[in-house]
C-alpha cells in the first residue's frame, strides 16, 4: 500500500492529473513521503512515454500517409506531454538557461533562477530543445513508426532516473525553505534508488523484448553522456544542484536519448 501511496504522491507532485478527494486523503502526505515518492520519478516516465507514444501512434494511424504526418505526431504528442506534466521540466531548463548564461558567480545565477521571469537564454533554449525534440520524433516516425512510439515510451523512463543520480551525489543548493523540490534536498535513499532503478530496468527489458534488433544501449549511452556533461556543469557552476536543476536534466536526458535512438538507424 505504501508503494501504491507514494506512487500516486508521484503523480501529483510531478504531473497535472489530479488525485483529489477521498484519494487524496487516503494518500496522504508529509515531506518524508514526497522525498520518498522520488523513487516513482521512472514510474512517471512510464505513465508520461505511454500517453505520448499511444497519441504519436493515434495522429499516424488516423491522418493520411503523408509525408508530414510524421511532423504533425511528433508536434502533437510533445503537446500531450507538456499538458500531462504542466510544462514542469521545461520550465526547470528555461531558468537553469537563464541563470548559467546570464552570470557566472554561483550566487548571482541562483538568484536569477528564482526569478520567475523568462529571458532571452531561457527562450532560446526552450525554442531548441522543442525543435529539436520535434525533429527527432519526426525522423524516428519517418522511418519506422513502432520504433518511434518505443523510443518515446522509454526516453520518459530513462530521462527520470538519470536525475537522481544528481540527488544521490550533489548537495542541494536552493533556497530549500521555499523550494517546491525541498524534500528532494536530503540524499535519495538506496532503497529509494533501488525502486527506481526497477522502474528503469522493467522499461528496459520491455523495448529489449519486443525490439531485439534494435540496439537500445546506444540511446541510453547518448543518455548516460548528457548526464555526466549536466552533472560536471552543476558540479562546476553550482556546486550542487536545484530543482530546477532535475528539471533541465530530464530534458536534455530525453533529448541526447531519441538522438542515441537516431543513430542506430
Amino acid at each position: 500500500m505504501n508503494f501504491v501511496r507514494h506512487y500516486l504522491l508521484a503523480i501529483q507532485f510531478f504531473t497535472r492529473i489530479p488525485v483529489t478527494g477521498r484519494l487524496a486523503a487516503w494518500v496522504g502526505y508529509s515531506p518524508a513521503m514526497l522525498r520518498e515518492s522520488a523513487a516513482h520519478f521512472p514510474g512517471i516516465g512510464w505513465l508520461v512515454g505511454a500517453v505520448a507514444a499511444l497519441g504519436y501512434a493515434a495522429v499516424l494511424l488516423l491522418l493520411p500517409d503523408v509525408a508530414a504526418t510524421p511532423l504533425v505526431a511528433a508536434a502533437l504528442s510533445t503537446v500531450l506531454t507538456v499538458l500531462l506534466t504542466g510544462a514542469f521540466h521545461e520550465d526547470g531548463l528555461s531558468d537553469v538557461a537563464d541563470g548559467l548564461g546570464g552570470a557566472y558567480e554561483r550566487e548571482r545565477v541562483l538568484d536569477i533562477m528564482k526569478d520567475s521571469r523568462v529571458g532571452a537564454f531561457g527562450v532560446l533554449a526552450l525554442v531548441l530543445a522543442l525543435l529539436s525534440k520535434v525533429s527527432l520524433l519526426t525522423l524516428l516516425g519517418e522511418v519506422d513508426l513502432e520504433l518511434a512510439c518505443a523510443g518515446l515510451f522509454v526516453a520518459h523512463v530513462v530521462s527520470r532516473f538519470l536525475p537522481l543520480l544528481l540527488i544521490r551525489l550533489l548537495p542541494h543548493v536552493g533556497d530549500t525553505a521555499r523550494s517546491k523540490s525541498k524534500p528532494l534536498a536530503e540524499q535519495i535513499s538506496g532503497a529509494s534508488l533501488f525502486v527506481a532503478s526497477v522502474w528503469l530496468l522493467a522499461a528496459l527489458a520491455l523495448v529489449f523484448w519486443f525490439y531485439p534488433d534494435v540496439n537500445w544501449l546506444v540511446p541510453v549511452l547518448t543518455a548516460v553522456l548528457a548526464w555526466l556533461w549536466m552533472w560536471r556543469l552543476f558540479s562546476r557552476r553550482l556546486q550542487g544542484f536545484t530543482g530546477d536543476c532535475l528539471g533541465a536534466t530530464q530534458q536534455v536526458c530525453e533529448l541526447a536519448f531519441y538522438f542515441g535512438l537516431a543513430l542506430t538507424l
